[in-house]
């Protein structure tokens, strides 16, 4: 009896999650992430924990786009890696020739086959293994929906790991280096 009272109670706080993540990425893609959004629009930890326990779910909302997506790119990386690539995905939702959303962002170019983030188009299984990288990626993802995530690439729309020079490379702007990866922007392009 108690492990379905659990279970309810899990289902229930991500459920919350996914409903408080999906007003929070409509404000960020809307306000362009200018008004920071209130105590109860807040996702808190145990409710981002909640969500897609065991990294298999669909990935049909932020919560799970925007983790799997930190997961994929950099679980190997430290917490400010994985932040950087947070940061990528944010800054695009919403600026002009990029989705509404984070799944509309993270899944952007599929129909051509050429996927903006490499993971979701190598034909590989997308669930998360690693529990600890995963809830680690679970709680950035929180910061970033609920805004409270510092952008440690300086507005960067794209990047690329440091062994390959995509040739798309020389149209942008450096805006740093984190780890393994190079992050770029738009020349004159503003921050949100």
């Amino acid at each position: 009896m108690l492990s379905s009272a659990v279970a309810n109670d899990q289902n229930q706080k991500a459920e919350v999650a996914k409903d408080k993540a999906e007003i929070l990425e409509e404000k960020a893609s809307s306000e362009g992430g200018k008004t920071p959004p209130s105590p109860t629009e807040l996702i808190t930890k145990p409710q981002i924990q909640a969500v897609d326990l065991t990294g298999d779910e669909p990935l049909d909302n932020a919560i799970t786009c925007l983790a799997r997506t930190i997961y994929w790119e950099a679980r190997s990386m430290s917490t400010t890696g994985m932040e950087a690539v947070a940061n990528v995905v944010m800054n695009r939702v919403g600026q002009q020739g990029f989705p509404e959303t984070v799944c509309g962002v993270v899944k952007q170019g599929q129909e051509q086959g050429t996927c903006q983030f490499s993971w979701w188009c190598d034909g590989r299984p997308d669930d998360a293994k690693e529990d600890e990288s995963y809830a680690v990626a679970k709680d950035i993802t929180r910061k970033a929906l609920n805004r409270q995530l510092k952008d440690r690439t300086n507005g960067a729309l794209y990047f690329h790991h440091r062994e390959v020079a995509p040739s798309w490379s020389n149209e942008y702007v450096k805006t740093g280096e984190i780890e393994d990866f190079l992050f770029y922007k738009p020349a004159g392009e503003k921050s949100k």
